[in-house]
């Protein structure tokens, strides 16, 4: 959990990042910004309220000689809070030498330190990088006489930051704690940031072990399981959706052994999903842990993603929230086409 009800904008350093492929500029000031007090709120409300996640990552210190340059500039803020500015240039150098791709737009690029940031209880300080890529239009209105005129001005909405990322001043020798914010880029050019620039990986804690598992046991019932069974139906799929939903909301811990025996029951299902987390594994070069501890805010984000939904051609959608058996699937000969019947109490 954390908290930034305290936290003080201590320094902050403004340079301007363009696209390097388009032959934008990069654009560096010479000096750090001196922050009027009436603005710092505004600052501190644009930069720090964006990050709400539960979900933490680790800066990749690098191996084999492949240093992460973010790693060693933020080390080097920490250590010493002078060098700021200094490295708030080598980091701009950095991220402008990364876009690169023709979708990647030019901005204000923001390194700040923070004081007084409370993370999973302890207090500590915070180095912030920011971009920002798009504008809104506001409009100014202004007395003249007895009526009023009306302009237009280019300006920053201090409630949509665009590109963040806030690193504590904790478990340094993993990576120190990070969290990112990316609300602009969503496809490949979207990895230019949390890949390219700052080489963040996955922090190993309950929010990640739930939210992979989650997936994993998603991709299962949905993609493996229809290959492995031919009479797996839609609505078994479903069914199963919703045990896997039930056990991760009612259990504060997750087991291997009991979630396959509480969701899939028989045991040629529980072999072919042994199997499939072992192959899941290697694939995607990760770790399942067999047991931890369920992070309820990964499971309350994954939950829009393990919806029981049966999409009929473009007529109807069939959301399925309870019992298997109230619902059965079967064939109209004279018609040629595929029915469901659905069995209820009454109508809500």
């Amino acid at each position: 959990m954390i908290s930034y009800s305290d936290a003080e904008l201590m320094q902050l350093a403004l340079h301007k990042v363009g696209n390097k492929q388009n032959e934008e500029e990069l654009k560096l000031s010479n000096a750090t910004i001196q922050v009027p007090e009436e603005v710092e709120q505004l600052l501190l409300h644009y930069f720090l309220t964006p990050f709400k996640s539960e979900e933490y990552f680790n800066l990749n210190r690098g191996e084999d000689g492949n240093k992460n340059d973010v790693y060693t500039a933020v080390c080097q803020i920490f250590d010493d809070r002078t060098t700021l500015f200094e490295q708030s240039k080598v980091l701009a150098k950095l991220l402008y030498d990364q876009s690169m791709h023709p979708k990647i737009k030019g901005g204000e690029f923001y390194v700040a330190y923070f004081s007084e940031c409370v993370i999973n209880g302890e207090v500590t300080d915070a180095v912030g990088l920011f971009k920002t890529e798009t504008k809104d239009t506001f409009l100014k209105i202004f007395p003249k006489g007895q009526t009023f005129t009306i302009s237009g001005e280019s300006g920053i909405n201090i409630n949509k930051l665009d590109k963040g990322c806030l690193i504590f001043n904790v478990e340094r020798e993993d990576g120190f704690v990070a969290t990112v914010v990316d609300n602009t880029n969503k496809g490949a050019d979207a990895l230019y940031w949390t890949d390219d620039f700052l080489h963040v990986v996955h922090r190993q804690d309950e929010y990640h072990d739930t939210q992979r598992t989650m997936e994993m046991c998603k991709e299962f019932v949905t993609r493996e399981l229809p290959h492995q069974f031919e009479d797996i139906s839609r609505v078994d799929q479903a069914d199963l959706l919703n045990k896997s939903m039930k056990f991760f909301k009612e259990q504060e811990k997750f087991d291997v052994d009991a979630y396959e025996n509480e969701v899939f029951g028989q045991p040629e299902v529980i072999e072919s999903f042994k199997q499939y987390r072992d192959n899941y594994q290697q694939e995607h070069g990760v770790e399942l842990a067999d047991s931890f501890d369920i992070s309820n805010s990964a499971v309350r984000k994954q939950q829009r993603f393990l919806k029981s939904i049966i999409k009929l051609d473009k007529n109807f959608h069939i959301y399925i929230h309870g019992n298997r058996k109230y619902i059965l699937k079967g064939f109209d000969e004279e018609s040629g086409m595929h029915y469901y019947q659905l069995f209820f109490d009454e109508e809500q």
